[in-house]
């Protein structure tokens, strides 16, 4: 098969979105596809480039202000460009692509791509990975309404095929776009295993002076949605009992208040901030950590499932349910905290802490659990065997 990947989120810029569709696209074009991505330009990364047996195409984009909205990180939208349309086309047209795989549904390079499948009657796949809400009133509205109004009647245009990570996702889906089990699959996150097979890039203990005292590493962007207050507010009752404890917080600062909140705590020293740090460096993080926190505001994403299977004892704040098919069982397979409750996320940390054989167990068990359930070989399985089914039937419909 020809599969293009559209993302307007591409590495090098890092995050889930863009680790996951670069990860499944080196995965259709190791089983033998063919494969085209497109993306929106970002830094200084090559417009036109082959890496890992597939073309990257980065189209001209303009970057979007900073808002101060729950998914607020530098985004990039390319249909503001002047000839972006026609140069889409033009790539597509020389592809001929028999499917199309579309990451994220409020990006543009989605609705353009997503419109020449549907001109060209192409099927099409369009994972859902960043959800359009807010705990602040008023930009929960704006997101609704952007959802009725804007996403909604494109979504309802294209009709795609949907792929929905998880249950927040499921329900948030069934209740803006419609979404049923007739249009949909659930597929988790797809989490790269090879990654972690690799020698350790860096002694992250010795470059930021950690010492052997205990290390709790929160990796990933911190934006509203994603904040990093429920951790910082736990830090006094944990410090209390462990007052060697040393928070890493690794990703973009897009959202400060976390650090704020923690001059008012008197905690600020416990926290050392690295900013973004290289993909292949993210194992060595996980590796000097006693815990991962990154998720406590409510989900469990890319970054969560990575430091599981790393083998670190990780605390996200999800359901036990919020997989579909993928059983968690909170303390065994799995550790649970309600979101943004700070007590439990103290509770929680301090009970690792004390128990050193009872981290190590739950942290074995979080990595056969990701192994089996969220290895990027399974989860592009799953992809590549939907993908022919619905170029089989699409080929019989022409």
């Amino acid at each position: 098969m020809r599969i293009a990947v559209v993302n307007n989120f591409f590495p090098p810029r890092v995050g889930g979105s863009a680790h996951m569709a670069a990860s499944l696209a080196e995965q259709y074009a190791a089983r033998g596809h063919e494969v085209l991505a497109i993306t929106a330009a970002y830094a200084d990364a090559p417009a036109d480039e082959t890496k890992d047996g597939y073309r990257v195409v980065r189209l001209p984009a303009v970057k979007m202000p900073q808002l101060g909205l729950s998914i607020d990180f530098d985004m990039s939208f390319a249909s503001l460009r002047p000839g972006n349309w026609r140069r889409l086309r033009k790539l597509l047209d020389e592809f001929k692509p028999d499917a199309i795989h579309l990451h994220g549904q409020f990006f543009d390079l989605s609705w353009l791509a997503g419109r020449y499948a549907r001109r060209h009657k192409l099927p099409m796949l369009l994972t859902i990975h960043t959800l359009l809400i807010s705990d602040n009133k008023l930009y929960g509205g704006v997101f609704r309404f952007l959802d009725t109004v804007l996403v909604n009647p494109i979504l309802r245009y294209l009709k795609p095929r949907y792929v929905i990570l998880d249950k927040l996702g499921v329900d948030y889906c069934v209740e803006r776009y419609g979404t049923s089990d007739a249009n949909s699959d659930y597929f988790p996150i797809a989490v790269d295993t090879g990654n972690f097979e690799k020698p350790l890039t860096k002694d992250v203990r010795a470059e930021h002076g950690l010492g052997d005292g205990p290390v709790i590493v929160s990796l990933g962007h911190v934006i509203p949605l994603r904040n990093r207050l429920p951790l910082v507010e736990a830090l006094p009752s944990i410090l209390d009992k462990h007052p060697g404890v040393k928070v890493v917080v690794v990703g973009r600062v897009y959202h400060d208040v976390f650090l704020k909140r923690a001059e008012e705590l008197g905690v600020a020293d416990a926290i050392i901030v690295t900013g973004a740090v290289p993909k292949a460096d993210v194992p060595a993080y996980f590796a000097a950590a006693d815990i991962v926190t990154h998720d406590l505001n409510g989900g469990c994403g890319t970054a969560s499932l990575e430091a599981m299977l790393s083998g670190t004892a990780t605390i996200a704040s999800v359901t036990e349910d919020n997989y579909p098919g993928i059983e968690l069982r909170n303390g065994e397979n799995i550790l649970l905290v309600r979101p943004d409750d700070s007590e439990a996320v103290a509770n929680t940390v301090i009970e690792l802490l004390d128990d050193p054989e009872k981290r190590a167990l739950v942290a074995q068990r979080e990595s056969a659990m990701v192994r089996a359930n969220f290895g990027l070989d399974v989860v592009a399985e799953e992809h590549l065997r939907t993908f022919e089914k619905l170029v089989t039937e699409a080929d019989v419909l022409r």
